[in-house]
């Protein structure tokens, strides 16, 4: 199975995006400005990701995984070599380099997501969901360590042409596999925004995902402002130092790799929305419990041990809602769907950030994790108290056990 291959292909892209951090973080020191770089980075998939979806139905799927590496790598040239020969790299330039990283995951992310129902067994597809979980995790631990070791060693000029050798590696990899099945209608003509409104119209008729999707996206909503100011929460609130920032962001990743594993290996579940609902809880709980701990090196050690639970509920709510939905629908139509979903998460994320700087400085950051822990817990009751989000994955398997019996009757 390639797709964990090319996720840790994809290492170099969070390397360059986090040594990009780096350098916007030494030559400004704004928090405005790293605010920006985080919602142009999240801009491409929330605005395009509806009309890419019908793409990824249609189109080549070993060209939507190939070209957009070609389209980033080009680009990184360009940027390398103007910051090379006029020796300054303006704000404007790493914010398009961003931008473009951003398009060509909007393109890629949702082709490995439609090609794997079609590569992995039904059965398997939540662990493997999980194994992919995994490597991204491992990927968050590892790149922004490495990020800061390259940006002490290597101008931000030349580090911009990770996106080269990453294209390098991935399109060799793509080369090497043999046969990523296609769909039947991959001929057919395209009517983007007809396709666009098909998927809407598929995803929103079937109620019980649609009410997941929706929590899910006010579960982002809520979350995203506590989990931008982390680095803050434990610098200004709890007095820490960078190292100590540093150590949260890692202990959190590696919770998250816990949890990606425990998925990847017992992933079989016959009601996964039992550990989705719980997930809600075990990052709304500690996150709110966090805004309430005292301000010092103490409060810091339990905000740390806070932070290994909510990292190991953390990929639940995403994994096992990506595997319902590869189940939910056929191969050929995922791309449209997956578009709509994509869309919708990642628009409840900037929506989330703008607020939460303004919010932080009016309300304390720490009462800030108190609202964030309060809407994560929320969304949990929620979907317990809602009969069809509850049971839905226990229908869903009932419909494709009668799917599975059909052809030998």
């Amino acid at each position: 199975m390639p797709t964990p291959l090319i996720e840790v292909v994809k290492n170099y892209l969070i390397i360059k995006k986090a040594a990009t951090i780096w350098y916007l973080t030494k030559k400004t020191g704004s928090a405005t400005v790293l605010s920006i770089a985080t919602i142009l980075g999240m801009l491409p998939m929330m605005i395009l990701s509806p009309f890419v979806g019908p793409m990824v139905d249609r189109w080549n799927k070993k060209g939507l995984l190939i070209f957009p590496d070609v389209f980033a790598a080009c680009f990184a040239i360009i940027l390398s070599v103007s910051g090379t020969v006029f020796h300054v790299f303006p704000l404007w330039l790493i914010f398009i380099s961003l931008l473009m990283q951003s398009c060509t995951q909007t393109f890629q992310m949702p082709t490995i997501q439609s090609v794997m129902p079609t590569m992995v067994p039904d059965k398997e597809i939540t662990r493997m969901n999980g194994q992919l979980g995994m490597v991204q995790s491992a990927n968050m631990i590892i790149a922004p360590a490495l990020g800061a070791f390259l940006f002490a060693f290597i101008p931000i000029e030349y580090l911009i042409l990770l996106d080269v050798l990453g294209a390098i590696i991935g399109i060799c990899i793509l080369t090497w596999v043999q046969q990523i099945p296609n769909n039947e209608k991959i001929d057919q003509p395209m009517h983007v925004l007809h396709n666009t409104r098909l998927g809407i119209k598929q995803l929103t008729n079937n109620k019980g995902l649609w009410y997941i999707t929706l929590i899910g996206a006010v579960f982002t909503l809520t979350y995203m402002p506590a989990a931008s100011m982390y680095p803050l929460m434990t610098m200004k609130y709890f007095q820490g130092t960078v190292s100590q920032a540093g150590l949260i962001e890692a202990i959190y990743s590696t919770g998250m790799l816990i949890g990606g594993t425990i998925i990847g290996l017992f992933g079989k579940w016959q009601d996964r929305m039992k550990p989705v609902i719980i997930a809600f809880f075990l990052v709304g709980i500690p996150t709110g419990i966090s805004g309430i701990l005292p301000g010092n090196q103490t409060g810091f050690l339990w905000f740390a041990a806070l932070n290994i639970i909510e990292g190991i509920a953390t990929p639940f709510f995403t994994t096992l809602l990506m595997a319902m939905i590869q189940q939910s629908y056929p191969a050929e139509e995922l791309g449209q769907i997956l578009g709509v979903l994509n869309s919708l998460l990642n628009l409840a994320g900037p929506i989330g950030l703008i607020f939460a700087g303004p919010l932080a400085d009016v309300i304390g950051i720490e009462r800030l994790f108190v609202i964030a822990g309060i809407g994560a817990a929320i969304c949990g009751l929620v979907a317990v108290l809602m009969p069809i989000t509850r049971q839905y994955d226990i229908r869903l398997h009932q419909k494709l056990a009668k799917l599975t019996e059909q052809p030998d009757k």
